[in-house]
């Protein structure tokens, strides 16, 4: 049986960070390209003049559109030629990561997140958009970054609800990480290559996976509320750190090394509703995770435990929570209908699922949901 474990290469995290990045630059050379929105380099400004000064590298601005697309993604790469750049550094949330990961292709790549919102930082893969904003492709690479580098004392000052969104994109780690485990399913932890050119033997998840995983969620349970008051505080404390560390690593192994299932698969139908726009990813998964485990016929002891945390930091736990006040049978099916395509991770539940099976279970996680938010409120 084959199995496969990826990860990035480095990864740190700790106060003021960022005045270390010059160190990491200096480990490929003497220039960096850096690709990040405008307003994510004035926030750390100071740091980035410092560390540069400090270590004799250079950083080169890219004048970063704001979107990952192929258009973008060339014109980077032959200003990093031009420019003679030895690394490129994605800094900043999901766009400039993604388009730093396209531009370096696998290849000394230093990602630094500015919010704790998703647990894509650490993963081998990225999302193309069109130069207007619209879903293009999957890239995948043959490595993970090289650097994972954080600084917790900007993620402190971000606006809360990043944090919180990252708690519910890491909520479903575990439970799709299990589902994967029950019907030995393949997750792509392989060797992919290039641009949607298909993976070179996908694997199934290891023990390593699956345990942090387990621990992703354990870690939310324990330091989700606290992390979150600390953020609202702008300050950084043990639970915080603790946090940061399950949105971003915990969380980005157990998924890409632990596989994905219904969870994500859910979310993605619900971004067909246009009431769901507004809401950020890890909101709709932390209610794609509910609807999940009313999928698999979760114990009830487990549903309410997952709907205690959602509604301490704030999750959403029903439809009307992300913007879906009324939902028609049709819509509804719609979204099932998205969840199901034959491409999607749904197929990772250890039991057949049909379309029908999945209307169902978002019927009744929205209202388990609405009444167990009642009761509790």
């Amino acid at each position: 049986m084959r199995k496969a474990f990826i990860c990035p290469t480095k990864y740190v995290q700790g106060e003021d960070e960022i005045l270390n990045l010059g160190y990491f630059v200096e480990t490929f050379g003497d220039s960096a390209l850096l690709i990040a929105h405008p307003d994510d380099v004035k926030r750390v400004q100071e740091k980035l003049k410092r560390t540069a000064e400090k270590f004799n590298i250079r950083f080169v601005e890219s004048g970063f559109c704001g979107e990952c697309s192929r258009r973008e993604v060339a014109r980077l790469q032959e200003l990093a030629k031009e420019s003679k750049c030895t690394c490129t550094i994605g800094l900043g949330g999901g766009k400039a990561i993604d388009t730093a990961k396209c531009v370096a292709e696998g290849e000394n790549l230093i990602v630094v997140p500015t919010i704790a919102a998703t647990d894509a930082p650490t993963s081998h893969s990225a999302v193309l958009y069109t130069p207007e904003g619209a879903f293009d492709d999957y890239a995948y690479f043959k490595q993970s970054p090289s650097v994972i580098l954080i600084d917790t004392t900007v993620i402190a000052h971000a606006p809360v609800r990043f944090l919180v969104s990252g708690m519910g994109d890491a909520l479903s780690t575990f439970f799709e990480a299990r589902a994967n485990v029950q019907s030995y399913s393949k997750v792509n932890a392989g060797l992919p290559c290039g641009f949607r050119e298909g993976v070179c033997g996908e694997a199934r998840g290891t023990k390593a996976a699956f345990a942090l995983a387990s621990l992703c969620y354990e870690s939310l349970l324990e330091d989700g509320w606290k992390a979150k008051i600390a953020c609202e505080n702008h300050v950084v404390t043990e639970s915080l750190e603790k946090i940061i560390e399950t949105n971003i690593l915990l969380s980005g192994l157990g998924f890409e090394s632990g596989g994905l299932a219904a969870a994500h698969a859910i979310h993605d139908g619900l971004t067909i509703l246009e009431g769901t726009h507004k809401y950020f990813h890890g909101e709709k998964v932390a209610f794609g995770t509910i609807a999940q485990l009313t999928l698999e016929n979760a114990p009830m002891e487990e549903i309410e435990e997952v709907l205690d945390f959602c509604l301490s930091i704030g999750l959403p736990v029903c439809l009307e929570d992300i913007g879906v006040d009324h939902i028609t049978e049709e819509e509804l099916y719609q979204v099932a209908e998205k969840a199901c395509i034959p491409e999607e991770s749904i197929y990772a539940m250890p039991f057949p699922i049909t379309v029908e099976k999945v209307a169902a279970a978002i019927t009744l996680a929205d209202s388990i949901g609405k009444e167990y938010k009642t009761l509790k409120c």
